[in-house]
């Protein structure tokens, strides 16, 4: 193995300087400089990366806590995971998962040197990781909006403006009895931002267009097709369905396609997921795309914008967009 002392030896100078012009600590002369250069490339010479951490204060490894909860859809955070990763690749920056779901995790990742920022996935709408970030001396940024005042910067889509825009679709169509189809249970027990955000917009959307909503949780899987069951028993009169479970979606459009597919009043759906999977639901004409890809990637760039010592960008939210596929 090639080490930095065969390299000084060959440039015939000392360690140190060796060290020196890896690390841009101290001015070396470009003579010498040219000649460490053409040593390492002779040689293949390639740090240890700790020992470049150790040289430079910097891992250029940044932590990522994404916790797989239960209920949460993972395909839609393996896309938030899949833009943090790409776009930080782009920067020279490696990613460290953290998959706990406490700030035990982000502490020990923080004070123990061993990323230079955090980026924090599954926000509560009172989370208790918040303080512990405020607190620890790296960069972090949230996915996600928690409630009340933010100390940590925040980037994520605009649920809350969701709700607004799949009311003010349904409403157009004629429809005054709508329900949100959301969540399982458990998300919603939990207050994850994502889902008290997307009823807040809902419910309020409902006021405001003179329309009766309703919200439900919905178990994801086969069986949502009891719980949209018990739904339309409870008030046959609903029309509108605004849905996000993405792996309850196809079994609701197709119970809902099955129930009405002759009715004069046949209902109406608006689903907010993944543009992929709004594509695979037959049936489906009207979606809002979660922008799973873009939000990890839009996270990513704040937090090297930080890093670089840029202003940190507050709260940054993605905005809706309505798709109307063909039929």
């Amino acid at each position: 193995m090639v080490t930095i002392a065969d390299v000084a030896e060959k440039a015939g100078v000392s360690i140190s300087t060796v060290s020196y012009a890896m690390s841009g600590k101290r001015t070396i002369s470009p003579a010498t400089r040219a000649r460490v250069e053409a040593a390492i490339d002779a040689l293949g010479f390639r740090p240890h990366a700790g020992a470049r951490s150790l040289a430079s204060r910097s891992t250029h490894v940044i932590g990522l806590q994404a916790p797989l909860r239960p209920g949460v859809d993972v395909h839609v955070v393996m896309e938030i995971v899949t833009g943090v990763v790409t776009q930080m690749r782009t920067r020279g920056y490696d990613i460290l998962l953290l998959a706990g779901d406490d700030a035990q995790g982000l502490e020990r990742a923080a004070k123990a040197s061993m990323v230079d920022a955090l980026l924090v996935m599954d926000i509560e709408s009172d989370d208790p990781r918040i303080a512990a970030l405020a607190r620890l001396d790296v960069p972090a940024v949230m996915i996600g909006l928690p409630a009340g005042r933010r100390n940590v910067p925040c980037v994520d889509f605009d649920f809350e403006g969701a709700g607004w825009m799949a009311v003010d679709r349904l409403a157009q169509l004629g429809h005054r009895r709508i329900a949100l189809i959301g969540s399982p249970e458990e998300v919603m027990t939990r207050h994850t931002s994502y889902a008290d955000r997307l009823a807040r917009g809902f419910v309020a959307a409902c006021e405001d267009a003179g329309v009766v909503g309703t919200v439900h949780p919905c178990p994801a899987g086969a069986g949502a097709v009891a719980a949209i069951d018990a739904i339309r028993a409870q008030d046959p009169s609903i029309t509108g369905f605004f849905i996000h479970n993405e792996a309850a979606l196809p079994h609701l459009v197709a119970r809902l396609t099955e129930h009405d597919a002759h009715a004069a009043d046949a209902p109406a759906v608006v689903a907010l997921c993944p543009e992929n999977v709004a594509r695979s639901v037959p049936s489906l004409t009207d979606s809002i795309a979660v922008p799973a890809v873009a939000m990890g990637a839009a996270a990513a760039d704040a937090i090297t914008d930080m890093l670089a010592g840029s202003r940190p960008p507050g709260v940054r939210l993605i905005p809706p967009t309505l798709t109307t596929h063909a039929a």
